[in-house]
């Protein structure tokens, strides 16, 4: 017991002199150049899965900077998982939530980590769609439509899709960037910025499962309180045949007798 007592804290001490050389020691008296081996292996593993999940981040800093954020990762973050493909999104917590800002940084840091994060979260996803259950040609304005899961909303305060090298923004957008990641039939990766109206229009057809497509903007526009509801339907319909070119709306849902909803006008 006395031995694999030892043994674990061996373990714990090196785990931590890998992460923290500047302030743990090596566990044992074993010569330094094989200690660095594994230093450097470890944080050039975690660097360039980093890097390649980030890319535009990464252009944004120098090379002593880059690694700092990765160096302080390392120091400060207690990862959740044991998964070498979820790194990124600790990488993003750690961002958000412990590493300190300073003037030097862009205000944008957080949220231009987050868009690039999950474009790769939905490239890897497992999650598919049932298309089964869903009828491609249906009439989405008369049957329910169906968003793909592989589609996901995300509001930002800058607009992250447009950030570069040549273009840093230093104030927030006038109005939320709202965009909608998705992984298309393909597997090939897009999105589509929407204005807050249509995102929320987006947001109710994720939730919903029994209204019609007509049904939902006929809610939305007595939420917003648009005056002339027919043609807010007409906008509406053109709004959401876009989220289906983009395969953000698949079709609509299945009846339970198997058959959907089909008009003279197979799409609005």
């Amino acid at each position: 017991m006395a031995n694999s007592q030892d043994f674990r804290e061996i373990q714990y001490a090196f785990a931590k002199h890998i992460r923290d050389p500047e302030n743990n020691p090596a566990p044992t008296d074993a010569e330094d150049r094989r200690f660095a081996i594994y230093r450097e292996l470890f944080f050039n593993n975690l660097r360039n899965l980093i890097s390649q999940t980030f890319p535009v981040l990464k252009k944004l800093h120098s090379k002593e900077k880059w690694a700092t954020f990765i160096r302080q990762f390392m120091v400060r973050h207690q990862a959740q998982t044991p998964y070498f493909l979820e790194v990124p999104k600790e990488f993003v917590d750690f961002l958000q939530n412990e590493y300190e800002t300073g003037e030097d940084d862009y205000p944008f840091l957080v949220e231009l980590a987050h868009y690039e994060w999950a474009e790769l979260a939905l490239s890897v996803s497992d999650q598919g769609n049932d298309t089964d259950a869903i009828d491609a040609n249906g009439n989405l304005l008369d049957g329910v439509p169906v968003k793909s899961n592989l589609a996901q909303l995300f509001t930002y305060q800058y607009p992250v899709h447009r950030i570069s090298a040549d273009f840093v923004p230093t104030e927030p957008g006038e109005q939320l960037t709202c965009l909608a990641i998705c992984r298309k039939a393909d597997d090939d990766m897009d999105f589509m910025e929407l204005n807050p109206v249509t995102a929320r229009l987006l947001e109710m057809i994720g939730e919903n499962e029994t209204a019609t497509g007509r049904q939902l903007l006929e809610q939305l526009a007595d939420d917003i309180r648009f005056p002339d509801k027919q043609k807010f339907i007409e906008h509406g319909t053109d709004a959401v045949q876009q989220m289906y070119d983009a395969d953000i709306v698949l079709g609509v849902a299945r009846t339970p007798s198997g058959a959907a909803i089909h008009t003279a006008l197979p799409h609005f």
